[in-house]
């Protein structure tokens, strides 16, 4: 009974009718070393369209995400929504946790769904996902968009202050919440202006019952394998086109690390900071976002800055081990 009346499980059900609806179909794939990946995948793919591969954060699930992006992409791109390990129906027994190996998985589910060439957009933990699959696989990824994404962060801005919230325990617990406290911590977090006063107890309990108590464990592990001797000087410089979309008043991954992240790439980087938004910026200011996305995907032909678009091969020694 409690699930028939539950506000977040009958939006999330609109979702899936909506995907439906807008031309994609719900697909498991199964792999055998035990590992399970759900994508959201086109009904009918068209040769004619390139393809655009939908990396989400952490949060609700992809459909959330991304939901509002469909009618803006769908006309232009073979779109793939995947839902990342220990999200939403994915899953994997075997023990790794990094963003490398999360990479690795979703080239596996792209490869299955004869897909060999695409673009992406990575948002927050998908864009560590959506970085390590440029780097490592750099002929298959054509241009990448990073959304608040803190791939360059080390271990070291944790303990010098960097972030509100250094604790990694404490980091867990408000990324994952279990409690409506928790919710509002984390929505105050992530937006610039949240509308977050006058909800009930009872709205937060609910989105936490459809969507914050599944794998928790394991996700606190994804999290510690983010920052666990993370270096710059070990991330390595992809050379896709690369655009990078930051919300000035992010709080999860504070700008810094944005002007970071546009030097560590180079030439083949921009960085877009968009006024009057936070972590969620595609929440906050989904028309910006969009036209960002539309302008650099569609419009754009070569890299932002470099005058030579040609993608060399790169060794990948000092990628985090898997």
């Amino acid at each position: 009974m409690a699930k028939c009346l539950s506000f977040t499980g009958s939006a999330d059900f609109l979702y899936r009718s909506f995907f439906s609806y807008s031309g994609l179909r719900s697909v498991k794939t199964d792999f055998p070393d035990g590992t399970t990946m759900h994508c959201w995948v086109p009904k009918s793919q068209k040769l004619s369209k390139p393809n655009l591969l939908l990396v989400h954060g952490f949060g609700a699930n992809a459909m959330w995400q991304y939901g509002d992006l469909l009618h803006h992409l769908m006309p232009r791109f073979n779109i793939y929504v995947p839902d990342l390990l220990f999200f939403g129906d994915s899953k994997t027994e075997r023990p790794e946790r990094t963003e490398a190996f999360q990479a690795q998985c979703v080239m596996r589910l792209m490869e299955a769904h004869g897909v060999h060439k695409m673009s992406l957009v990575g948002i927050s933990y998908g864009g560590f996902v959506g970085y390590s699959m440029a780097a490592q696989f750099p002929e298959a990824v054509e241009k990448v968009v990073l959304c608040c994404t803190g791939v360059v962060l080390e271990e070291k801005d944790l303990r010098e202050g960097l972030f509100e919230v250094a604790d990694l325990d404490e980091a867990a617990s408000i990324l994952m919440p279990q409690t409506p406290e928790k919710l509002r911590e984390l929505i105050r977090f992530a937006f610039a202006r949240p509308l977050i006063k006058g909800v009930p107890s009872y709205f937060l309990s609910d989105y936490i019952d459809v969507f914050c108590t599944d794998h928790v464990e394991q996700k606190k592990e994804l999290i510690q394998a983010l920052i666990k001797d993370r270096q710059l000087s070990k991330v390595p410089r992809i050379e896709q086109p690369t655009l990078i979309i930051w919300g000035e008043q992010d709080r999860i991954f504070p700008k810094e690390l944005g002007h970071r992240l546009e030097k560590h790439i180079g030439d083949n980087a921009k960085l877009v900071m968009i006024k009057n938004a936070g972590h969620a910026v595609n929440i906050e200011k989904p028309k910006e976002f969009a036209k960002n996305l539309k302008s650099f995907l569609i419009d754009s032909r070569l890299s932002p800055r470099s005058k030579n678009p040609s993608h060399r091969h790169r060794h990948f020694l000092s990628w985090p081990s898997q």
